[in-house]
């Protein structure tokens, strides 16, 4: 069997959220399923926040993508005086459920409480991101007035991260005091088109978009992206709605390098899905609710999150994901620290903190995202608690060499051609 398979044939069945593993395993492999315990910003209607670029948020998508002369921010406006050697406490948003959190006690977060511990800096966390463009339209107006946001560190979902960087709304990390992130950080996360480097973003959590498919009804597997056009799958597939979402799998699809894709490949892509649409193949276009028709039967395969599949498993362990033959997009959800933060130091140091691999494995037993560490993997390895230790297995953690291969991170849509390309995708969607 091809590495490229979908690994589901065993049982992924979930513990409680923030025990020691996160999940107990069964039937590790080779195969490309991830694992995850519970769902992580479950109340946000995508993964990656579906972009309504030209929609009810207009004004702001075309600030974000167009990047507007009077709202990007020079190098030299970007610092405040840092106040991090004398006020020892940062600000940091980040979405719910996306850190790892005490079996009896929801509001401890035990590596965020041992790094206040043993730094004597507070930090105040807060769960206000559910949507990437929500959270845009929140803090834009203090960023595009050269006003602090009140938060010295956020997670945004690297495709976001993008507009960030080009208007020049977040400042430039200080990798001197950041050993950690220089030495651990994965090499396939290290030069995205955005910022060649992680300078300015440092990825929190990453994932995978492929394919989720019910292989019982089904009644076959799937390891290519063309394989969701066939005649057997008529009317029972779904694709996802977002152009920042989807656009990169199915280029995949059609043997397109996603790190330099071109606007021919774009139209080619949108001409493959608006023929399918014509022939009935698609049954429409989602949010994060595809895993409900998975789960009734009225869809057998569709786009999807490696991360959302296993809340399906653990009731149905013939639901599968893969990472088709033609690769799959790995994506990052990143830390950035916003243009007049007045805690920079201390937000620069709980970065590094993170990257540490015995935290980033702590980390990685309770929201099983693909690690951005892979020195946590031996750690996890070596642990005596065999589930625990089974989580260093899976490839879907921590990739390994044949699917590290086959992984890619998208370069984004570039400012001129959003426009254009926003128009064409939802005239297909139907938004």
């Amino acid at each position: 069997m091809s590495t490229t398979g979908a690994w589901g044939a065993g049982r992924a069945v979930p513990r409680a959220p923030g025990s020691a593993a996160g999940l107990f395993l069964q039937g590790l492999g080779r195969h490309t399923f991830r694992v995850l315990h519970t769902s992580v910003r479950g109340s946000a209607p995508s993964r990656r926040s579906v972009l309504r670029a030209l929609g009810g948020t207009a004004a702001l998508g075309a600030l974000a993508g167009c990047g507007v002369p009077s709202a990007y921010v020079r190098p030299g406006d970007r610092s405040a005086p840092d106040r991090s050697a004398t006020d020892h406490r940062l600000t940091w948003s980040n979405w719910p459920l996306y850190i790892d959190t005490d079996d009896d006690d929801a509001n401890k977060r035990p590596t965020l409480d041992a790094f206040e511990k043993r730094t004597g800096i507070s930090v105040d966390y807060v769960e206000e991101i559910n949507d990437n463009d929500e959270f845009f339209g929140k803090i834009s107006p203090a960023l595009m007035n050269h006003r602090p946001t009140g938060r010295d560190l956020i997670v945004i979902s690297d495709w976001m991260c993008a507009r960030y960087v080009r208007l020049g709304w977040v400042q430039r990390m200080d990798r001197a005091g950041q050993p950690n992130v220089e030495k651990y950080l994965d090499p396939l996360l290290r030069r995205p088109a955005f910022d060649p480097g992680r300078l300015f973003t440092v990825p929190w959590q990453s994932g995978i978009t492929g394919i989720a498919y019910d292989r019982r009804r089904l009644g076959r597997e799937i390891r290519h992206v063309k394989d969701l056009w066939a005649s057997d799958l008529k009317g029972r597939v779904t694709l996802l709605s977002g152009l920042d979402e989807a656009f990169a799998l199915l280029m995949q699809g059609n043997g397109v390098d996603i790190t330099r894709w071109t606007a021919a490949d774009f139209h080619t892509m949108c001409d493959e899905v608006e023929r399918e649409v014509r022939r009935g193949q698609i049954r429409r276009f989602t949010g994060n609710d595809y895993t409900k028709d998975l789960v009734s039967g009225d869809v057998l395969a569709c786009q999807a999150y490696s991360g959302d599949v296993i809340q399906l498993q653990a009731d149905n362990p013939h639901i599968r994901f893969v990472v088709p033959e033609e690769g799959a997009e790995l994506w990052s959800d990143s830390l950035m620290i916003p243009d007049r933060a007045t805690h920079k130091a201390n937000a620069e140091r709980l970065i590094d903190y993170y990257y540490t691999p015995s935290v980033a494995a702590e980390l990685a037993t309770w929201v099983n995202y693909v690690c951005p560490v892979p020195a946590a993997q031996h750690i996890l390895a070596n642990s005596p608690d065999p589930a625990t230790a089974a989580l260093a297995a899976n490839p879907l953690i921590f990739p390994n060499g044949p699917m590290r291969k086959r992984l890619a991170i998208a370069r984004d849509i570039k400012p001129t051609e959003r426009p254009e390309f926003t128009r064409r995708w939802n005239a297909i969607v139907g938004l």
